[in-house]
């Protein structure tokens, strides 16, 4: 059987797709292009070797139908996780629901990707929501944002599931209305936090919070005074990355904050971090123009 890892092994350097070699940013040495040309790129994972899983929700397609909050939704199989590598980029698994606007816009389909126990790459889909590995349901969930490991958050529910063998799905914590936990990671202690993001919204409720579960114990706010977390991942020297549409941050254990970059992050979508460089998927809504940056931390 021809498994994603051997594709790897046997196309890797031959399959579509070549990202354009590194490019720095006009006036900003520390920030750098590492793939460009994707649809409504979310969120990110690095696998064992280094290489990088992007989640793409897609374009949308040719079936429109309207829909029920805002004009026209048409539905394509344009979703895929693409993985960069070696200075190239490729679509590892394609052909996966999306629906979108009908300029392509504002998809909805792969939200997040990590990596499964057998190293192949898992996603969460919100246009027909679940957990999969490759076009195969695991488990179906309401409103899968976000995944780490086997963690999911749905956003319907505002809990923070995990994804038992045989697809069954266990309840961790569930936080109070009106949270919007929209992003997971796992902090060095094994505690999980959650950012809470309003998405689109144009009348925020409330600044923005980062929770801290534990399982066995009520989530408890961890931070707050955000504008809209889009991802968390932790860095160098236990620090926590906050990802927002206006700039990453990083927080450490006694809640001191440090400005990495408040520049070129347009619709920022996912956060992962390796060796001293935080990567960010940025333009998350657009069709053709999503890219990933590389920003030295």
């Amino acid at each position: 059987m021809l498994t994603i890892r051997s594709y790897f092994a046997v196309f890797g350097l031959l399959i579509a797709g070549q990202a354009d070699p590194v490019v720095p940013l006009p006036g900003r040495a520390p920030v750098e292009i590492v793939a460009r040309g994707l649809d409504s790129p979310r969120g990110l994972a690095f696998g064992a070797r280094g290489e990088l899983y992007v989640a793409e929700a897609g374009r949308g397609g040719a079936a429109c139908r309207a829909g029920t909050d805002r004009g026209w939704w048409c539905s394509g199989r344009s979703g895929a996780i693409t993985v960069i590598e070696f200075g190239r980029q490729w679509r590892v698994v394609s052909g996966l629901p999306s629906e979108a606007s009908p300029a392509g816009t504002g998809a909805s389909g792969p939200s997040d990707v990590t990596i499964g126990a057998d190293g192949e790459p898992l996603h969460t889909a919100t246009s027909v929501p679940g957990l999969y590995r490759g076009a195969n349901l695991l488990a179906t969930v309401p409103a899968p944002v976000a995944v780490v490991d086997t963690v999911i958050v749905d956003a319907r529910e505002r809990a923070l599931l995990r994804i038992a063998p045989r697809g069954r799905i266990q309840t961790i914590a569930t936080f109070p209305a009106p949270a919007a936990p929209g992003s997971v990671t796992v902090g060095p202690d094994g505690a999980w936090f959650v950012g809470e993001t309003f998405g689109h919204a144009s009348v925020r409720p409330r600044p923005a919070r980062i929770w801290r579960v534990e399982p066995g114990r009520a989530p408890r706010v961890w931070a707050t005074g955000f504008t809209d977390v889009a991802d968390l991942a932790w860095g160098p020297g236990n620090r926590l990355y906050v990802l927002e549409s206006s700039g990453l941050t990083s927080i450490d254990a006694a809640g001191n904050r440090r400005l990495i970059t408040a520049a070129g992050l347009n619709s920022p979508g996912g956060l992962a971090i390796r060796g001293g460089h935080a990567y960010v998927s940025t333009c998350s809504t657009c069709k053709d123009s999503g890219a990933v940056l590389r920003i030295r931390l």
